[in-house]
Order: structure tokens, then C-alpha cells, then sequence
């Protein structure tokens, strides 16, 4: 029976159970118990490998992606889960939660073994990895205020420097942030405990110094700090990362572009309006809003005429959906009486038209009555009689005789009668 390593689904090492192939059972035979013996054993030991193995993989952790370290955020143009569209989409995962289940301790809550001396590592070892006793500490300071995905991120890149590291945050107090940099939002109570459950956290520092000291570097045991590069200038300093620098303790992170706490507030005042309305149809006073009495009036009277503008939008929409329908129907009923009258048209012209199907009828009409009305010629080889003079033509009420032509009133003009010719009929 051996164990093979091979990767596994999100860089686990899995071990993979393999057992020699087993020799036929005989049907019969003196060596045939103990086979049966040897083959129950295997399957044994099978089992209890594979239970090992699910008792390691629980307590396994999964390492973190590399290309994780490489996301850039968007504007535009988001994935699944906020993902951006430049982001690796990992792959799926089994259903199984590899979450923390407590927020972080702070510092004076973690009990530090002062007994050994404290050596940094350098960068070649700490990328090389280091034992899992000695973890890389790196210390990541800030305010983090209105706590947001760009702090997430840039956490996320310091817990990643190194295969193994132990990540340290500090957060300044309300009281350094107010003089340095300005008011906050959120009070420093609520910005350690966003600090303490974020995933990447394993230790916060509350009231973090302003400028970081080699005393408070020794005391903390921190082996590099994690910012951006970009020159953070304060406390009358052009840069308060510049020693950390020189020291070759800085390990540089990536500044998420679109988001900070500034601009999200920019959004509040910029929006101030609309906001303010909004916390009042919450159910908040305009006294905890600290608006005034007008200001208040106002607000409710622009709510008033948003309804009132809304509702006009929804009727001119609706209208515009039942004019748009009652085109399409007319449009259609035009269509089918253009095709009608096409029809009635095409058939009207075939019945009456010049060569319709009524001209052709009367002439079939008119030969058939010429020819009920003229007599049949006596065939040549009968016996010759006086010809009888044929159907003649009275002209009603008139005892005048028609106009005749010339040869007919030689021929007889004391006659009373009047011979139809076809071209006269005609």
C-alpha cells in the first residue's frame, strides 16, 4: 500500500491512496483462508488511511492565490461577486467554510514570549518561507475610517507578501486622527472592531502611533510594514514611511483606484439633498439630521412632487405603450384592406375588364344566337325549289317600310319585309 502526493483543487498537496494490486483468489486450496485474511487487512488499513486523510484536510488551510495578489479594480464592467472583468475567476470551491469564526484579538490581549531575542528576517528568507514557529510579521497601520473594500484589498495584499506571515494592523485613535488628519466618521471603537473581523487580520493595535518608533517595532516584533508607495506626508514630514524605507523594513502594497473614505464621503455631501430626504422618510427627525424647520418643509414638499412627477411618468409611459399598440393595430388593419382592395380590384378587372370574362361571354352569347337565328343551307345535290324567302323583320308600330339598300329594292320593292344582316346587327 503507498500514499502519492499529487495538486489538488486550490493548491492542496492531496494524498492519494494506493494499494498493490492483489493476487487472484483461488477457488480452492490450502492457501486460500489466508488469502481472504490478507485481502481484510487491506481493506482495513485502507479505511483507516482514508479517515486520516479527512481528519488532516479539516484542518488544512487553503492557500491564497498568487494572482489574487495581482487584482486591479474597475469602474466598469463587474463580474460575479463584484468580481472586475481583468479579476481571475477561481475556480469553484467544495462546499466547505474556510472563514474565521472569531474577530482578532488585540495586541494587549496576546500573550508575547519575551525570552527569545528578537531577529528580523530578511526578504530572501521571509520569501523563501520560514518555519511555521518564526511567521513573518508585517504591520499594516491606518485610519479606516468607513471601512470599505479598499482597505480589504490592500490587508489582503500585506497578508500575502510571504508564504508565511502574521499580519498586524494598527488603528489610530480619535484623538491623532483628529489632529493630523481630520474629522471621522465612524469613532475609533467602531473602527477597531470593523479592523478586528476582517478575514486577513491577526492582530490589532488600538491607538497605533502616528510615526512609528524603534521602540514600538521591537516591541511588536515587526519584521517589515505594509503601505503604498505613494509619499504619505504628515506631522510635518514629507514622507513618515521614509526611515521605515532606509531601514529596508518597507514591503509596498497597491493602492485600489476608484475608492477611498474620502471620496465616499464626497458622494454624501455631494448628494446631501438626497440623503437628508432619504433619512427622513426612514423615520429620523430632522433634529437628529440637524436640519432646520424650513429646510425640513421643503424636503417634504419636493418628496410630494416627486410622487406627483412620478406618477405623470407612469401615465405618460402607459400612454405611450397604448398609442404605440393602437399603431401597430392600425398599421395592421391598413396592410389587410390595402391587400383586400388589391384583391376586390384584381378581381373586378378580371371580370369586367377588356379582356374579362363578361366580353367573352357575350360574344359566345351573340354566335350562338346567330346562329339560332340564321336558317341551315339546303345541301347542293337536292332538288331544286323556289327559294322561300328568309325571316324577315317587321319594324313595330310603323307601316313604312326600313331603308333598304339599292339591290334589295330592285329586287323587290313592294316588299314589306326587311332582312338582318350581321353587319347591320352589329
Amino acid at each position: 500500500m503507498q500514499l502519492n502526493h499529487f495538486s489538488g483543487m486550490n493548491g492542496f498537496k492531496v494524498l492519494k491512496l494506493a494499494a498493490p494490486p492483489a493476487a487472484p483468489l483461488a477457488l480452492a486450496g490450502p492457501g486460500r483462508g489466508r488469502r481472504r485474511e490478507r485481502l481484510r487487512q487491506q481493506r482495513r488499513c485502507e479505511r483507516l488511511a482514508a479517515l486520516f486523510l479527512v481528519d488532516v484536510l479539516g484542518k488544512m488551510e487553503p492557500p491564497t492565490s498568487s494572482r489574487l495578489n495581482s487584482r486591479k479594480r474597475r469602474k466598469d464592467g463587474s463580474g460575479p461577486n463584484g468580481a472586475a472583468e481583468l479579476d481571475g475567476i477561481p475556480p469553484k470551491m467544495s462546499r466547505r467554510s474556510f472563514g474565521l469564526r472569531e474577530p482578532a484579538p488585540f495586541s494587549d490581549e496576546v500573550e508575547m514570549d519575551y525570552s527569545k531575542p528578537y531577529v528580523r528576517v530578511t526578504y530572501e528568507e521571509a520569501m523563501r518561507g520560514t518555519p511555521l514557529d518564526r511567521p513573518v510579521r508585517v504591520y499594516a497601520d491606518g485610519i479606516f475610517d468607513l471601512f470599505h473594500s479598499g482597505h480589504a484589498r490592500a490587508l489582503m495584499q500585506a497578508k500575502n507578501l510571504f508564504p508565511n506571515t502574521y499580519l498586524i494592523v494598527g488603528v489610530c485613535s480619535d484623538e491623532l486622527t483628529h489632529n493630523f488628519k481630520g474629522f471621522t466618521v465612524m469613532n475609533e471603537n467602531e473602527r477597531y472592531d470593523a479592523v478586528q473581523h476582517c478575514r486577513y487580520v491577526d492582530e490589532v493595535v488600538r491607538n497605533a502611533p502616528w510615526t512609528l518608533t524603534p521602540e514600538f517595532l521591537a516591541e511588536h516584533r515587526i519584521d517589515f510594514v505594509a503601505h503604498d508607495d505613494i509619499p504619505y506626508s504628515s506631522a510635518g514630514s514629507d514622507d513618515v514611511y521614509k526611515h521605515i524605507k532606509e531601514a529596508g523594513m518597507f514591503a509596498p502594497t497597491q493602492r485600489t483606484e476608484g475608492i477611498s473614505t474620502s471620496d465616499i464621503i464626497t458622494r454624501i455631501v455631494r448628494d446631501y439633498d438626497v440623503y437628508a430626504r432619504r433619512n427622513l422618510q426612514r423615520g429620523y427627525t430632522a433634529k437628529e439630521l440637524n436640519v432646520s424647520f424650513i429646510n425640513e418643509k421643503k424636503y417634504h414638499l419636493q418628496e410630494r412632487v416627486d410622487k406627483v412627477k412620478k406618477r405623470v411618468k407612469d401615465v405618460e409611459e402607459k400612454s405611450k405603450e397604448f398609442v404605440q399598440k393602437v399603431e401597430e393595430k392600425s398599421i395592421d388593419l391598413i396592410q389587410k384592406w390595402e391587400e383586400k382592395s388589391r384583391e376586390f380590384i384584381g378581381n373586378f378587372l378580371e371580370m369586367f375588364g377588356p379582356e374579362g370574362a363578361l366580353k367573352h361571354m357575350l360574344k359566345e352569347g351573340k354566335g350562338r344566337m346567330l346562329q339560332a337565328i340564321s336558317p341551315k343551307q339546303s345541301p347542293s345535290s337536292s332538288p331544286t325549289h323556289d327559294r322561300s324567302p328568309s325571316p324577315s323583320f317587321r319594324w313595330p308600330f310603323s307601316t313604312k317600310t326600313p331603308p333598304s339598300s339599292p339591290a334589295n329594292r330592285s329586287r323587290n320593292e313592294s316588299a314589306v319585309t326587311y332582312d338582318i344582316s350581321e353587319d347591320e346587327e352589329d
